[in-house]
């Protein structure tokens, strides 16, 4: 296929009137100027394919199953905001279910329909649990984390882990041996034990800000630390609802594009209507697409994953200050794909997967090629 590309984003920036040659789904060629006639041309502005290595749900449906079609459903939804690399993310329940759900998710992996396993649970602190079932959380003593090894035959990619649960540090060491990259997060840490953290071997933040304990210009806690470390890549939620616009645009200037992984962390009320919905064991209200837990008796309590998608991530990031169309785009493909080791993800170059997204005037996706095969087309 030879692909003619109005504006697109390159490794080295924006190039006008590209021609695009792929070949067995990845880049075989990019060149300037007039070329061989091609076989589709993109106007309007092209990015790289999204990448998400934050996210349980979508359409309905939801990662934490035993069910492979509900799976994909996740996958297709996500696909029409632009994002052609997805990790899995299972929400806490007992490990006897989470191996049953990694285990399903294990040939979804293999056959590159998934990116990886990302477990968030059930390693967290029950006083920063977020929507996580404080009854099922657990401390990661290696009774409980080698069956999750053992049943992800090397799919699994991150897990977020509470640093004050017992047996923590020795976890980092254990995951990090296994090729697992270890993320802080829903934790009482201080900055000392974020650090310590790090140290062993940690070099994610799982939505920075949210479920950790707050800044105080005399008790830091763990997020300036996360923040400024440069060992550390930190994941922020862009919809307006997990954190506010200022604080975003503080914390990608604090931190730089590079350092930053927009994630979506939506469950499975994304890409439909408001409405109640699962997570997990848990239920959850969407009301003007904000998504929180509700209790038996109807009382709604605190954020329960977004309702997001990609796109509306890079939209929101592209408008704050001091960032532009390119550094939300590194955000969005570049720098996940680099920090998770995701090969021929997040980049428009020669050799990479012929990923992409062709945006409109008001960055709404139009179309979306995976591995040069196209997605999802917008009117």
């Amino acid at each position: 296929m030879i692909l003619r590309a109005e504006h697109v984003l390159l490794p080295d920036g924006w190039h006008d009137d590209v021609t695009v040659e792929v070949a067995g789904g990845r880049v075989l060629r990019i060149s300037s100027g007039s070329g061989p006639a091609p076989d589709l041309t993109l106007d309007g502005r092209v990015v790289p394919g999204f990448v998400d290595t934050h996210v349980h749900g979508g359409g309905g449906a939801s990662f934490s199953t035993t069910d492979r079609d509900e799976v994909r459903t996740v996958v297709e939804t996500h696909a029409r905001g632009g994002t052609t690399t997805t990790m899995a993310s299972l929400v806490t329940a007992e490990i006897g279910v989470l191996v049953e759900q990694v285990r399903t998710l294990v040939p979804l992996v293999r056959s590159g329909e998934l990116a990886g396993i990302h477990l968030e649970g059930p390693f967290l602190s029950e006083q920063r649990c977020g929507a996580h079932d404080p009854a099922l959380l657990v401390d990661p003593s290696p009774d409980r984390l080698e069956p999750l090894l053992d049943a992800a035959q090397g799919t699994l990619a991150m897990v977020t882990l509470a640093p004050e649960r017992p047996h923590a540090t020795e976890a980092v060491r254990r995951l990090r041996e296994a090729g697992v990259r270890v993320a802080v997060g829903h934790t009482t840490a201080d900055e000392q034990l974020a650090a310590r953290t790090v140290e062993a071997g940690a070099t994610v933040a799982t939505h920075l800000f949210n479920a950790m304990s707050p800044v105080h210009h005399r008790e830091p806690g763990p997020i300036p630390f996360l923040l400024t470390d440069p060992r550390v890549v930190v994941e922020l939620i862009a919809d307006g609802a997990h954190v506010h616009d200022d604080v975003l645009a503080m914390a990608v200037a604090a931190a730089g594009p590079d350092r930053v992984a927009l994630v979506t962390d939506a469950m499975a009320a994304a890409g439909r209507p408001d409405g109640d919905f699962r997570l997990g064991a848990l239920t959850v209200r969407v009301r003007d697409r904000v998504a929180r837990l509700v209790d038996a008796d109807g009382v709604e309590g605190s954020i329960a994953g977004s309702t997001l998608t990609m796109d509306g991530a890079l939209r929101r990031v592209a408008g704050l200050r001091g960032q532009s169309l390119a550094s939300a785009s590194l955000m969005a493909s570049t720098t996940p794909a680099r920090v998770h080791h995701l090969e021929g993800a997040g980049r428009l170059a020669e050799g990479a997967r012929a990923d992409l997204v062709q945006l409109d005037d008001q960055l709404g996706v139009r179309a979306v090629l995976r591995a040069g095969r196209a997605l999802q087309t917008m009117a």
